[in-house]
């Protein structure tokens, strides 16, 4: 993605309450702050809480320092966890032109069906939290994972940034399994604008 033109970038993450989008905008945030960003915030959108109801999070970068905080209604890039909150949750809405699609898809972007212009990448998070058994509570979690996609589709942060924001929020162990799915999640994102 190039900075240079965008004096803000914004980014909404679409998931599930239990899935992490909370927690992979905070670290989204702190990856971005070591990659060299100086002004960095995330925060969540507040509903009905409850384990599955669609919930969004917002994360904000900027290379000076940020003034406001409130909710991001136009980004530059959506994260999406569940591919099926892409239409139900209508995950686009706003989204700005040639912006950035990030998907936990098992399908490739072309076959999203997204012809707006935006830049579309997927990623099948789930196969790869599963082999690696990324489990909460019994659930399968991609939201860690998810970070990968993001410095693979836009070199916003690299995979060292993002292990480094890891190491601080997770125990150690926790922390190098929470890397190995944004490693092999960087891996294995396809992009169809490269």
């Amino acid at each position: 993605m190039d900075t240079t033109q965008i004096d803000q970038i914004e980014i909404r993450w679409h998931g599930r309450g239990g899935q992490g989008a909370v927690t992979s905008a905070n670290l989204l945030a702190e990856a971005a702050y070591y990659a060299g960003f100086k002004g960095v915030s995330s925060a969540p959108a507040f509903g009905a809480e409850r384990r599955g109801a669609p919930v969004t999070a917002s994360t904000r970068l900027a290379n000076a320092p940020l003034r406001h905080f409130s909710q991001v209604e136009s980004p530059n890039m959506v994260v999406i966890l569940e591919g099926s909150l892409l239409t139900t949750a209508k995950a686009t809405q706003g989204l700005t032109d040639n912006g950035h699609v990030i998907v936990n898809s098992p399908f490739l972007p072309d076959a999203l069906g997204l012809s707006n212009g935006y830049r579309v990448a997927t990623v099948n998070a789930d196969r790869i939290a599963e082999e690696i058994n990324l489990r909460a509570s019994g659930v399968i979690m991609v939201n860690t994972a998810m970070l990968g996609a993001v410095a693979r589709a836009t070199g916003l942060i690299t995979l060292e940034h993002i292990e480094r924001a890891l190491s601080h929020a997770f125990s150690p162990k926790a922390a190098r399994k929470n890397m190995e799915a944004a490693r092999l999640t960087y891996e294995a994102t396809c992009c169809a604008f490269e």
